[in-house]
């Protein structure tokens, strides 16, 4: 069983960064789909950012050119890196694993359930 643990999360003024941290407890994974999701209270749950074992990226046209998703394989860490950060990024956002595949298909960038683990999220608050 494969457990994901997320950190990094907290209160930022608008226009400030963060980066989110999610720790695989697989020691080596060759083949995977990782990315991001959040969910703010009453909204349903968004997809952020992905990233797969062949180094290709996805984000959400609200991230665009402001979050960057990478990946460190040597120690099984996926992050996202959040930069001028407005107040509707406030969310729980949550990291996501599925090693089945090797190359992220759409319905990773949309669908949640698509993935096999979960970590328990993280909180991001950004203050204006």
């Amino acid at each position: 069983q494969v457990q994901l643990v997320e950190s990094g999360g907290g209160s930022a003024q608008a226009g400030g960064s963060l980066r989110l941290s999610c720790a695989a407890s697989k020691s080596t994974y060759r083949s995977f789909c990782m990315g991001w999701f959040r969910q703010s209270p009453g909204k349903d749950r968004e997809g952020v950012a992905t990233s797969d074992s062949r180094g290709s990226a996805w984000y959400a046209d609200s991230v665009k050119g402001r979050f960057t998703i990478s990946q460190d394989n040597a120690k099984s860490t996926l992050y996202l890196q959040m930069n001028s950060l407005k107040p509707e990024d406030t969310a729980m956002y949550y990291c996501a694993a599925d090693f089945s595949v090797g190359v992220c298909s759409w319905w990773h960038y949309y669908r949640w359930d698509r993935y096999n683990y979960w970590g328990q999220g993280t909180q991001v608050t950004v203050s204006s």
